[in-house]
């Protein structure tokens, strides 16, 4: 494994193990989840750029597309469960008492 796979790997399971173990606010679990969608834009960046595709160009902007969309929904969800609860804490919300 390069270092550089390494590094992209890591990245990712860093993300993952925070949002796995660090689960206090949902702004923490929306940082963790676009740090997650970094690590494979890049990934999947350098995996077109090392194979000379040009077929396969369009992904990593179709993926950062996606992962635009992603925070933009979670930032929402942030914002309307801020007014509505008050707080961010995962602990404190019950989604069947809505």
């Amino acid at each position: 494994m390069t270092p550089v796979h390494f590094t992209f790997s890591s990245a990712f399971i860093l993300g993952l193990t925070g949002l796995a173990f660090h689960r206090t606010h949902l702004l923490s679990a929306l940082l963790c989840l676009e740090g997650m969608m970094l690590s494979l834009f890049m990934a999947l960046s350098l995996w077109t750029v090392q194979l000379n595709a040009t077929s396969l160009c369009a992904a990593p902007m179709l993926l950062l597309a996606f992962s635009a969309c992603e925070a933009s929904a979670g930032l929402a969800l942030l914002v309307a469960t801020a007014r509505t609860h008050g707080t961010d804490h995962l602990q404190n919300l019950n989604l069947l008492q809505c």
